[in-house]
């Protein structure tokens, strides 16, 4: 019998690889140079971590996979990335040095939801974390290093929608106004958005089922119950991107889907064809009350993630390759399976001066180590026979101008080094 994968996660096979090599080495080079270090948590936490009170999104309500340990522990496999970096800054104290603390993180995150093109229940994200201070000036650079990462990968039309929910007051406000709102048409909203209603109302605009429903198109805006204080904050968060010259919009429906969220908001978006209303790579906002929630002191924290799998579709949409395929720069084709010995140690050699070598292990014949050595895209052949032991040699050929010289064994890394630039 044959077992498949699990229902809505896939296979990255070795011909698609080093697609994800090349994006996450983006990931790594461009948040070197913003000067944030890598943080790496445990796809795994104690529930409590996601399944607090103050988080009623669907995404924790109802996509979360949890399961007791042998230990009967509860746990929950991580489905968003910023709660489990928030308990390890807790935890770890990292807070006590009073410095601002910019992380990254990449790895998979668990959602039980119905998968569909490029949304899976096993998905990998990256993202990043900037916690310890509240300062338009870094809610505008996070919102930067997303437009930053996104136009470099070589996408068009790359845009920021950015809106404010502002401060506790202002959201209590808009809550409530939103409450008073949809009371109204409390009957016609799905089972869902009933309860949402009374325990937050905030959650009916990210509603599927009642997201064309007329009550949530004619939904007050957060922008409207802003007081003087959040639209101070919001205007100088928009300074700061003007400065920069961020082709950005202000979205004034836009809540983004954790509870956590205050102040700022943001989605990064690019032109792709075929992707239609999909265009959405990553977003994230600013939290104010999720380190305190944890058991850490009173301090903010911004960030924002996305997809990985999203964004190599949107990189395959637009026919943009990070990396040519892994080659090899030499293959070893070997005539006498008691010569393999000698093959052995010429590999050895080859790779210690890190030239990418390889050769056959399944007994094939000349003609089928040749095929396997065209298809890893081989730049040079090493062939290894009697008569060219006899002399002390190999013969190389390169395979684009079809040369081959004579190379004694004793030279084949000089001779190669020298070929390959290395």
């Amino acid at each position: 019998m044959t077992i498949s994968k699990v229902k809505g996660t896939y296979d990255v096979l070795p011909s698609e690889s080093y697609r994800w090599h090349a994006l996450e080495k983006k990931v790594h080079d461009l948040l070197k140079v913003y000067n944030i270090k890598e943080m790496r948590t445990p796809i795994m936490e104690y529930s409590e971590v996601f399944h607090r009170q103050s988080e009623l999104s669907d995404m924790v309500t109802k996509e979360t996979y949890d399961f007791n340990d042998r230990g009967d522990r509860r746990l929950t496999l991580r489905p968003e990335g910023t709660a489990g970096i928030i308990r390890s800054y807790v935890e770890n104290k990292l807070y006590a040095s009073q410095e601002l603390e910019k992380v990254y993180y990449i790895g998979p995150n668990f959602r039980y939801e119905r998968p569909q093109k490029g949304r899976y229940r096993q998905f990998y994200q990256f993202g990043v974390e900037a916690i310890g201070a509240v300062d338009p000036a870094l809610d505008a650079e996070m919102i930067i290093l997303a437009y930053d990462f996104i136009k470099r990968l070589g996408l068009k039309g790359v845009s920021v929608r950015i809106n404010s929910l502002g401060d506790d007051d202002s959201r209590r406000n808009y809550q409530e106004a939103l409450k008073n709102h949809f009371l109204p048409h409390e009957t016609t909203l799905c089972d869902d958005c009933k309860t949402r209603l009374y325990k937050n109302p905030l959650r009916i605009l990210d509603c599927k089922v009642d997201q064309k429903h007329e009550a949530v198109m004619k939904a007050p805006t957060p922008q409207d119950y802003l007081n003087d204080a959040s639209k101070v904050y919001f205007h100088h968060v928009l300074e700061h991107l003007n400065a920069s010259k961020i082709s950005y919009e202000i979205a004034p429906k836009l809540v983004r889907g954790l509870d956590y969220y205050s102040h700022t908001v943001f989605e990064i978006e690019a032109d792709i064809e075929g992707f239609g209303a999909q265009n959405v790579l990553g977003g994230g906002g600013r939290y104010q009350k999720l380190v305190s929630e944890l058991g850490g002191p009173e301090l903010g924290g911004i960030g924002f993630a996305c997809g990985m799998e999203r964004l190599l579709m949107a990189l395959e949409a637009e026919n943009i390759e990070l990396a040519a395929e892994d080659t090899l720069d030499a293959y070893v084709i070997v005539f006498s399976e008691h010569l393999k010995p000698i093959a052995s140690k010429i590999l050895y050699d080859l790779r210690q001066a890190n030239i990418i070598a390889d050769m056959n292990y399944t007994q094939k014949a000349f003609k089928g180590q040749l095929k396997q050595a065209l298809r890893f895209g081989a730049k040079y052949l090493i062939i290894l026979g009697d008569d060219e032991y006899t002399k002390g040699v190999v013969g190389i050929k390169n395979t684009l101008t079809e040369t081959q010289e004579d190379v004694p064994l004793a030279r084949i890394t000089k001779y190669m080094k020298e070929k390959v630039g290395k």
